[in-house]
């Protein structure tokens, strides 16, 4: 590969590492036999009355920019269904801004409130782009380590341990990716008690909050003083089945959504309307199908869970997402090694651990947003390969 040009890239750019999760699939993608339980990505097709919204809406020749902010519409439709779902209160016209994706509303959301040097409390293993996203917004990422003893919920403890000076950002993101982890409502308090006393914004990503299987989801900002100190971060390509519609969305105060807003406009302008208008739709019926295909992933983490324990691999129950996180410790091999191991003898692709942050060695992710049938291959396969080591 060729050097040329290299020194223009800007330093902060140069020194962040590629996607531990796309690189390892790159891989995968020249090998069609294999069974990966990699990317996040549900395997149902988008409901039908979803796709046909965005069908009709251009076959109508709604094929125009919308406001900044995204349709009003759309956004008085994301007020109710977090106010009925989450129990916080925003107002459409001023504290909802439409995002193409979540990952795009976390961008803007700290490249909003960010000064250079500001430190950012995140919790890990965590989703690949947060320590980037942070970096790249010229910000200090400052990481708590989770583990699978507490079922990689965050313990407020870990929180008030690791905040140190200059720190301005608290992320938070329940059920996790890539542990499937969630926190009590108990311990938020907790954690939401310690923000105010610091003066912390919680910037919460709450993709899978319709995928909680155990228990019931709680915002941190429904609690008592935090909706004026958090941004809400959600979206569709999880539990409507809606990752190739790009389609997310912040709620927060005001000016906090004006700042966001800003970078917004001056980036990507608005999301796109087709996905706009079919995400109208997923909010006002999608709630059937959402619910049949939460019933499909329970079924399969049970599956999932149960078959990785009885090959000898230690696998805490997560309670949300469609994500397990088991241990290898037992096989002796290193992240990395097990899953290029396990891909090149069994064609089965899983994530190393340590794509998402140093506390996830000696662990891989496997997603089970992929058959029931692919499931029961995949861990026989696994179950061959960890046996074999024996």
């Amino acid at each position: 590969m060729s050097d040329k040009g290299q020194h223009f890239v800007a330093d902060h750019v140069v020194g962040l590492p590629r996607s531990g999760i796309r690189d390892f699939f790159a891989i995968v993608a020249a090998m069609p036999q294999a069974i990966s339980l990699g990317i996040g990505e549900p395997d149902f097709v988008t409901p039908w009355h979803i796709r046909e919204a965005a069908i009709f809406s251009l076959e109508k020749g709604r094929t125009s920019y919308t406001d900044n902010l995204g349709l009003i519409r759309l956004r008085r439709e994301i007020s109710s269904y977090v106010e009925n779902n989450f129990g916080i209160s925003y107002h459409p016209e001023s504290d909802v801004l439409v995002s193409v994706g979540v990952s795009e509303a976390l961008d803007i959301a700290l490249r909003a409130v960010l000064n250079p040097g500001d430190k950012v409390l995140y919790h890990e293993p965590c989703y690949v782009s947060y320590s980037p996203s942070i970096v790249l917004a010229h910000a200090q990422p400052v990481a708590i380590a989770t583990s699978a003893e507490d079922q990689f919920g965050i313990d407020p403890e870990r929180v008030e341990a690791a905040w140190e000076p200059g720190c301005k950002v608290l992320m938070l993101n329940f059920p996790t990716n890539p542990t499937g982890g969630v926190t009590e409502r108990a311990k938020l308090e907790r954690i939401a008690k310690f923000a105010i006393e610091k003066d912390l914004l919680v910037i919460s990503d709450e993709i899978y909050s319709e995928l909680t299987f155990e228990g019931e989801h709680t915002s941190i900002a429904s609690l008592p003083g935090m909706q004026e100190r958090t941004i809400f971060l959600h979206g569709f390509s999880k539990a409507f089945a809606m990752t190739g519609f790009r389609i997310g969305y912040a709620c927060g105060p005001q000016p906090l959504i004006e700042a966001m807003m800003k970078v917004h406009q001056y980036s990507m302008l608005c999301a796109p309307i087709l996905s706009q208008e079919a995400a109208i739709e997923a909010l006002k019926n999608g709630a059937p199908a959402v619910g049949r295909m939460k019933e499909a992933y329970h079924r399969r983490r049970d599956l999932i869970v149960r078959r990785f324990n009885e090959a000898g691999l230690d696998c805490h129950l997560p309670k949300g997402s469609f994500y397990a996180f088991p241990s290898i410790q037992s096989t002796g091999q290193e992240s990395i090694d097990f899953c290029k191991a396990l891909l090149e003898k069994e064609e089965v692709a899983v994530v190393p651990g340590t794509a998402f942050g140093p506390s996830g060695a000696g662990f891989v992710r496997a997603s089970f947003s992929t058959s029931y049938d692919r499931i029961i291959e995949a861990t026989d396969r696994i179950e061959r390969y960890v046996h074999a080591l024996k």
